[in-house]
């Protein structure tokens, strides 16, 4: 009994120390974050207004935030800081304790590093510099057509870099640097079973998207579908509890929300508030500096980004109207700093920076650059990771701030080889033992015709279905993605569409005939896909 008591002591004391070092973590990093000065303010400006009361001062101010709306904005950004700490920030500690995979580390860095010879080699054939003071005439131009820069002339340029950034070279740089090679070693294996990163299983994912798992009425699905309220039909429904959450601004319960769907008057809105990304005054002065970043420095990256959007967007009929906006997008995209600290102190990046020195200045502190400042070398395809935004926002401030947002949350894991239990590499097996297990036939074949399934979807898990699907349906995806805070339903639904034409792919026996059978997914709706793929034994 005694031991009992002593046991249950000691259980307490832990909590309370446990609890106590997590409140120092939050008070500590809470500081670093892009609210915190304005939040500061705004309760400073409380505490000296009359609402608060020096005789009562803790009550008068709970009440006080309470009425300001200011307690909501303070939960919000400790869930914002909670989010930051869970899975999709932190390595698997479960994965990289168990197994040497320093192997993906190294592959990463190395492919930074071609990467960036590829960028310097690029640079001295076409003869212009990393990086320059933009000259005059170039910038009245660009100041100019800021709003129409599809009318803007970047001359001819040479996309070879775009190629060699690509999903090839990601799978290229796996393969060259994992110790279990096979025979064929001069060959592309385009094969992730044999890396040791824990993945879900099937039971696993039914767990955490229960609510599709279960079969519940989701948006997406049907929208004349019978409310259980006193509502028309479900859409209706789900409008009217969107609009209390959002007005209620709360952040977790619209995560929440998300698991079945967003109306599409709304959605825009929901993930702003998820992703904590709603523009404030202070977000629309720096928006306005890196549109002034893009017309003072004239950088090889700007060329590589128009190109981009020319070879995508542009030929794409559900985004070419977008033009426009998606260069200036992803041209401030390119210029914000505030990309490179997530983007290379995470411990999946290689950390490999580029330090370059204006054309015609010497060789000073002053005159040397982050290149690009955001740390991102785009590739071919990057701009479709922002297309679907388009749809979402009329003002390109707050389409930027969601997409940046998005970006640093999920994107650039898809870009980024390493063991992260979210990372592409983990992806790819994910798919790979999900298709093995639950499509034996299907698997088989492929392996009788010598083709490696990964080799097909990759291109739809790199860019998380973005061109691939429609964008009402693409936008239904995402809203999962948001909703769990996972990327693991992109190779879940890869599965599920291979499982879904499995009768055409058993009749073809070549990668080209495979290619054809899913090249069009126009028709496919992706909600009842997954449910049908979770709830089925």
């Amino acid at each position: 009994m005694t031991d009992n008591i002593e046991e249950s002591k000691h259980t307490e004391e832990s909590k309370k120390t446990s609890l106590k070092k997590s409140a120092e973590k939050l008070t500590e990093e809470i500081q670093s974050m892009a609210n915190y000065k304005s939040l500061y303010t705004e309760i400073q400006k409380l505490v000296a207004s009359t609402a608060v009361k020096r005789e009562d001062f803790k009550n008068t101010l709970l009440d006080a935030l309470k009425s300001n709306g200011l307690e909501t904005e303070i939960r919000n950004t400790v869930f914002h800081w909670v989010r930051s700490q869970g899975s999709l920030s932190a390595a698997s500690e479960s994965t990289t304790n168990e197994v040497d995979l320093t192997y993906l580390k190294k592959a990463q860095i190395q492919w930074e590093r071609r990467i960036q010879k590829s960028l310097n080699s690029t640079c001295n054939e076409l003869n212009v510099p990393l990086a320059r003071i933009r000259p005059n005439a170039d910038r009245e131009e660009l100041a100019e057509k800021w709003n129409e820069l599809s009318t803007y002339d970047i001359g001819d340029l040479n996309i070879d870099l775009l190629n060699k950034n690509s999903n090839k070279n990601i799978c290229h740089n796996i393969d060259l640097f994992t110790p279990q090679k096979t025979s064929w070693i001069d060959e592309l294996n385009w094969e992730f079973s044999h890396i040791e990163i824990r993945v879900k299983t099937l039971m696993q994912l039914r767990c955490l998207y229960v609510e599709l798992a279960k079969g519940m009425p989701l948006l997406g699905v049907n929208p004349d579908m019978p409310s259980s309220e006193n509502f028309a039909n479900l859409e209706e429904e789900r409008i009217y509890i969107g609009e209390k959450i959002l007005k209620s601004n709360h952040a977790p319960i619209a995560q929440e929300f998300l698991k079945r769907g967003a109306p599409r008057a709304l959605r825009g809105r929901l993930w702003s508030l998820v992703l904590g990304s709603a523009v404030k005054q202070n977000d629309l002065e720096y928006y306005e500096e890196l549109k002034n970043m893009v017309l003072q420095y004239d950088i090889v990256i700007d060329k590589l980004i128009i190109k981009d959007v020319q070879l995508t967007a542009r030929n794409d009929d559900q985004y070419f109207v977008f033009e426009d906006v998606l260069y200036k997008t992803m041209l401030c995209f390119s210029r914000d700093s505030e990309v490179l600290a997530p983007v290379t102190t995470d411990r999946s990046a290689g950390g490999q920076v580029i330090h370059a020195v204006l054309q015609g200045k010497p060789a000073t502190l002053e005159n040397t650059l982050v290149f690009p400042p955001s740390g991102v070398i785009p590739f071919h395809g990057f701009t479709m990771y922002a297309t679907p935004f388009c749809y979402l926002y009329d003002d390109p401030c707050a389409m930027y701030y969601t997409f940046r947002a998005f970006y640093l949350r999920y994107w650039f894991r898809l870009h980024t080889v390493s063991s992260h239990e979210q990372g592409i590499v983990a992806l790819c097996l994910l798919f790979e033992r999900l298709l093995q297990c639950h499509e034996p036939l299907l698997w088989i074949h492929f392996r009788n015709i010598h083709i490696q399934p990964i080799r097909i979807v990759f291109k739809w898990i790199m860019r998380g279905f973005s061109g691939h699907l429609p964008p009402e349906q693409l936008l239904c995806l995402w809203d999962l993605i948001l909703g769990y805070d996972s990327l693991e339903i992109i190779p879940l639904l890869a599965v599920t569409i291979l499982s879904f034409r499995k009768e055409n792919l058993m009749q073809v026996n070549n990668q080209q005939s495979v290619e054809a059978v899913l090249a069009d997914l126009s028709s496919l709706k992706v909600v009842p896909l997954l449910q049908l793929a979770l709830l089925r034994e």
